[in-house]
């Protein structure tokens, strides 16, 4: 058995995890620097994954197989496509940032018991949520994934509704019962999805013995397993349901905004850049190929669905009132392109939808943590609140309107190559689908802008004169995924040449070939 490489990867942010938590109450920096310290070690690690991962290689790399439930055929199995590398690396490289952000957000205060450990508890919770994500992009027995789809629910909760925002309208007991609120919500929706898809994992199960995705995978490319038409749907609607409310897709997707408002930044993006990624890389890896057949059935809902969350989401966020909200529904808007560069069953779409996952992570990363930094210091989410910041603070005005052009796609930004492509792929198939997602694109530009001129621009309000400008800990934070989003909008082929050829194998379990472009003959 090759060294553990997988294992240790997601085992060393869970041991921080309780060794974080374990902390005296009366050392909360300790608990904080400890955290961060697991955080880089586990981006180490990250990075050790990447490099040993072989593009050109077998599909599944570095794996690892023991047995757990032997009397009904579960394993620990554990393998990494170039899709799963781009997401660990990505889950990786967020957390520190996450931590970092959050430095302060757990802080006890002044009427809270001197015996309570908040801060432990909070910088605890964010890393098992980090070894949980982590091992599912690695899990390739479908038991396993369903345990871990589910245990992530757990810190979240506590996430949400234990270390809510501060700077939130009315009352201490209003402001504790919109997060509870939430936090509930949240789980509902997502134990529901989960519910769905226990269904369908027991049924899979029945039809195939076990729960090897490779095992299962191989045995329906070879004929050796046959399912029926009827029985394939029902167990591919089992596992999308679970992994739409994830995502989120419409109208699954009512408790993002809620969870994202009452989260700390930190935490929001935890929720949109970190966790949502298991419902769209799910898509990738155990509909399409598992029920590649059902998968083509159901491709033309799932693209109406994607399309409407698209300008569904795009629409919400022009009419906001408040920035987190905004942001959120800007990310409901950018999950239907993910979505729909999936079902597009084009190669340029899936290789976009992926990169997209990935860009979409650190611009929705980079635009919250500045806007999580900007609330902090007025106390207040409402966009009228502001005005005329970037004369009092213009580093953080700047890096705002970065975070916030990358949102919109601009070209020169990393998420403008992954849109392009899923256009490209969409229109390469679906002509109409594709025109319709362009608007998309007009509203992030409305909503982004109207954004950046009320809270920037124009007179400065009374209550933001004295507002300090970013300082060293948040540009740490900032300026990292600043340059990514450079450096990746003009040269996107370290992530590209990873992720193809597993978009390459998915192309192949579903049986679609790139359609060939119409050339009128020349006369």
């Amino acid at each position: 058995m090759s060294f553990p490489l997988l294992t240790l990867t997601a085992a060393v942010p869970a041991v921080g995890a309780v060794l974080t938590a374990a902390v005296p109450a009366a050392r909360r920096t300790a608990a904080k620097w400890l955290a961060l310290l697991f955080s880089l070690a586990t981006l180490v690690l990250a990075a050790v994954v990447a490099v040993r991962f072989d593009p050109g290689g077998d599909r599944y790399q570095l794996t690892e197989s023991h047995a757990w439930i032997a009397d009904f055929g579960v394993r620990y199995e554990l393998g990494v496509d170039g899709i799963g590398v781009a997401l660990v690396a990505l889950t990786a490289l967020l957390i520190p940032f996450v931590i970092l952000a959050g430095w302060h957000d757990a802080d006890p205060l002044e009427t809270q018991s001197k015996r309570w450990r908040p801060t432990q508890g909070f910088f605890a919770l964010i890393l098992m949520v980090e070894a949980m994500v982590i091992l599912s992009f690695e899990a390739t027995d479908v038991f396993l994934f369903y345990i871990l789809f589910e245990a992530m629910l757990i810190p979240m909760y506590f996430l949400i509704g234990g270390f809510g925002d501060r700077a939130h309208a009315g009352s201490d007991e209003n402001a504790a019962a919109q997060r509870s609120y939430a936090a509930v919500k949240f789980l509902l929706y997502n134990l529901v999805g989960g519910l769905i898809m226990l269904a369908a994992v027991i049924g899979l199960y029945v039809v195939a013995g076990n729960f090897s995705l490779t095992e299962i995978a191989e045995a329906r490319a070879s004929g050796e397993l046959e399912m029926a038409a009827t029985t394939e749907r029902l167990l591919f609607l089992g596992f999308f349901f679970a992994f739409a409310v994830k995502a989120p897709l419409w109208p699954l997707h009512t408790w993002l905004p809620n969870a994202m408002g009452e989260a700390t930044a930190p935490v929001a993006v935890l929720i949109t850049a970190v966790v949502d990624k298991v419902g769209t890389f799910a898509m990738l890896r155990f509909c399409l190929q598992l029920f590649p057949e059902a998968s083509t059935w159901a491709t033309p809902a799932i693209i109406v669905l994607a399309l409407i969350s698209i300008v569904y989401g795009a629409l919400l966020a022009v009419g906001q009132r408040d920035i987190k909200r905004l942001i959120a529904y800007a990310s409901i808007s950018h999950f239907g392109f993910i979505i729909l560069g999936i079902f597009a069953m084009t190669s340029q779409g899936q290789s976009g939808a992926t990169l997209y996952m990935v860009n979409h992570g650190i611009s929705t990363a980079a635009l919250m943590l500045v806007a999580g930094f900007l609330i902090s210091r007025r106390g207040s989410r409402l966009i009228a609140d502001y005005g005329g910041v970037q004369k009092v603070a213009p580093v953080l005005a700047g890096t705002f309107l970065v975070g916030g052009l990358a949102t919109l796609s601009l070209p020169g930004l990393a998420p403008f190559v992954s849109e392009f492509l899923v256009l490209v792929g969409t229109f390469a198939r679906y002509p109409v689908a594709g025109i319709v997602a362009t608007s998309g694109i007009v509203l992030a530009a409305l909503y982004t802008l109207v954004l950046y001129q009320r809270t920037m621009t124009g007179p400065v309000k009374a209550e933001v004169r004295a507002m300090p400008d970013l300082k060293a800990r948040e540009l740490v934070v900032v300026a990292p995924l600043i340059a990514l989003l450079l450096l990746l909008g003009v040269y996107p082929k370290p992530v590209t040449e990873i992720i193809d050829p597993a978009v390459r194998h998915t192309m192949s379990d579903v049986q679609q070939k790139d359609p060939r472009p119409e050339v009128e003959a020349a006369k």
